[in-house]
């Protein structure tokens, strides 16, 4: 009986101590939440600091609490590329904001379309006679594009500007799988779709590396063009051609102000200080700060619109896949009820799809383009508005517009489907497993994965993935007004950038967002005093926020930045190609296409291998 006693007792004081922390965890969770959000009574004037610590996205990902708090966080820090230019332009015209202030220490990257966007959005500010200041220990292609529009750019003492270039590496799995013995069964349509080569490869295949290589040379010349407008005298060719030979004895940082790349090399404090003869001292912070309204708190206090609007914005970013799916991932399902909704609206006369997306799904792509053609058969114009990438299942969509705008740096096309079946026969081999049965049809039992595949299973497979590509070029050949051959010529699953597929008619017109919304109003008869924007999608969850919003963020020195951008490369990259194998059998995804969402180094793999 007394061990009876002593066991209950321990049971109510767990029951006690579980019940204690839940309640802890509540109202410290309640505290947090409350006290997260940022409001106007934050703003204090003076400059405006934009600290992009993370990276620029079309839409922030809504991550799964559960995954956050359980270790499995998904991305790093996100800025929506709109609220980012909305806050910019909206400090160009306000009084009270006397300059910007760009904090990049941080700053991860974007798409070359997201960074140009922010960076017109710099041009309004200087347009509005207030100085953009620029500071950070090391500048990237990305950030140097942002930096290189500021009227000022500072640079610390143990910093440098390293200019890459775009292109890399992606991990290659075959022999991996010829280890272990796995089967993989591609099955395509369209030579140059690369997306299955990972697979079946242990290096690019002539056509990739032919593709790839004029993609790159495309973005690459693009990158040069933008920033030889925005800082003529900055040779930044010479460090990208031989940085050792352009640095010649100096530091990094010397080199940087010698090449012309920056204007001052100074620390935090000064910049600081500099920013202070400016705009002021904030005296709650100390003499060395400046006065200041975050970007949160400002982006707060001017929010982006998202009812009462006459144009609507539907967003397709990140990996399409069927059914719903949180923002930051484009489920079809949650797409079309997005797009049902500006259908069904009076208030909304025309609808701008903005698509950041490499594809996935090649039916919930066919779902969201049929959605759209309801849009247009209801009398409402639709204009496309592509991002950094609309490529594949996100080119699929574009044709369920009006018209489509892209611009130079956006990478689109990808015209082709693959379907991939791994079999586990020789794996099972390997341990004595084999497998035996009776069959009442070659499909009975079909794909078997530890007895393979049946020849008939085979061909009705590629006969399937055929089947769409073919739907693929009609569709493409009826929107583009081009004979379905022209269009099996230049699609065969090749990535292109922006400028070709304009002269290959596979987009009307270059244009931003900013076009398109004009476009869309002028097909609606609306009076440009009168376009009002109205983004059309699902609230954020203010949990995710505040969970997510914590994460460490990248290192600053220039060393460690480049080797943290590799492992967050090498963590899109495996990212990427888990998806492939998870996702449905037949897909219209690009792989070479640059991501969309960068993903965190999950520390327990990443670390083992990096330090």
């Amino acid at each position: 009986m007394k061990l009876l006693k002593s066991a209950w007792r321990l049971l109510v004081g767990v029951k006690d101590a579980l019940a204690l922390l839940f309640l802890l965890v509540f109202f410290g969770a309640c505290f947090a939440l409350l006290s997260f959000s940022p409001s106007a009574g934050e703003l204090r004037g003076g400059a405006l600091l934009a600290s992009l610590d993370g990276s620029l996205v079309e839409q922030a990902e809504d991550a799964d609490p559960f995954a956050v708090l359980t270790g499995q966080v998904p991305v790093i820090a996100q800025h929506q590329t709109r609220d980012v230019v909305h806050a910019l332009r909206t400090a160009a015209k306000d009084d009270g904001i006397k300059a910007v202030a760009l904090d990049l220490d941080s700053f991860l990257g974007g798409g070359q379309v997201a960074l140009q966007d922010v960076a017109a959005a710099i041009d309004e500010v200087k347009a509005a006679k207030k100085p953009v200041l620029a500071f950070a220990t090391a500048y990237s292609d990305d950030s140097y594009l942002l930096a290189s529009h500021a009227t000022e750019i500072w640079l610390d003492p143990m910093g440098a500007v390293f200019i890459a270039g775009p292109g890399g590496s992606q991990p290659y799995f075959k022999g991996l799988l010829d280890r272990f013995g796995v089967n993989v069964r591609v099955f395509k349509a369209g030579q140059f779709k690369s997306a299955v080569e990972p697979f079946i490869e242990t290096g690019a295949s002539d056509q990739a590396r032919e593709a790839n290589t004029a993609l790159a040379k495309a973005i690459w010349d693009d990158w040069q063009a933008h920033v030889k407008k925005s800082r003529p005298k900055a040779n930044y060719a010479a460090m990208a051609a031989d940085p050792v030979a352009a640095a010649n004895g100096k530091t990094l940082a010397e080199t940087a102000v010698s090449l012309g790349l920056v204007d001052k090399v100074a620390d935090r404090t000064a910049f600081a200080q500099r920013v202070s003869s400016i705009v002021g001292k904030d005296a709650d912070k100390g003499s060395d700060d400046f006065n200041r309204s975050d970007l949160a708190a400002y982006v707060a206090a001017n929010p982006v619109a998202t009812v009462g609007g006459n144009i609507g914005i539907v967003t397709v970013a990140g990996e399409i896949i069927d059914g719903e799916a949180p923002a930051g991932t484009a489920g079809g399902d949650t797409i079309v009820r997005h797009i049902t909704r500006a259908a069904t609206d009076d208030n909304i006369k025309a609808l701008v799809v903005r698509i950041d997306s490499p594809g996935g799904s090649a039916t919930a792509s066919e779902h969201v383009r049929l959605a759209l053609e309801q849009v247009r058969k209801a009398g409402k114009p639709v204009i496309v508005s592509m991002a950094n990438v609309a490529a594949s299942g996100g080119y699929w969509i574009a044709m369920g517009g009006d018209k489509v705008f892209a611009e130079p740096g956006t990478i689109t096309g990808s015209i082709g489907v693959f379907a991939i079946l791994p079999t586990f026969e020789r794996t099972a081999g390997q341990y004595g497993i084999t497998s035996d049965g009776v069959r009442s049809t070659p499909l009975s039992g079909q794909p078997d994965l530890l007895g393979g595949m049946t020849p008939e299973t085979e061909a009705l497979i590629q006969t399937g993935v055929t089947d769409i590509y073919t739907r693929f070029l009609s569709l493409v050949s009826t929107a583009r007004k081009l004979p379905v051959a022209r269009v099996d010529e230049i699609a065969q699953g090749r990535v292109w950038d922006g400028g070709s597929a304009r002269q290959l008619g596979l987009v009307d017109a270059f244009g931003s967002l900013d076009e398109a919304v004009a476009e869309a109003a002028k097909r609606a008869k609306i009076d440009n005093d009168d376009v009002a924007r109205v983004w059309i999608e699902d609230a954020p969850s203010m949990l995710s926020a505040f969970l997510t919003a914590p994460q460490a963020s990248a290192p600053r020195d220039a060393v460690s930045l480049m080797a943290w951008r590799g492992q967050v490369r090498a963590a899109t990259a495996m990212h990427t190609a888990i998806g492939i194998a998870r996702g449905p059998a037949a897909q219209v995804r690009c792989i070479e296409c640059p991501a969309t969402t960068y993903r965190h180094p999950p520390a327990n793999i990443f670390d083992r291998i990096f330090r």
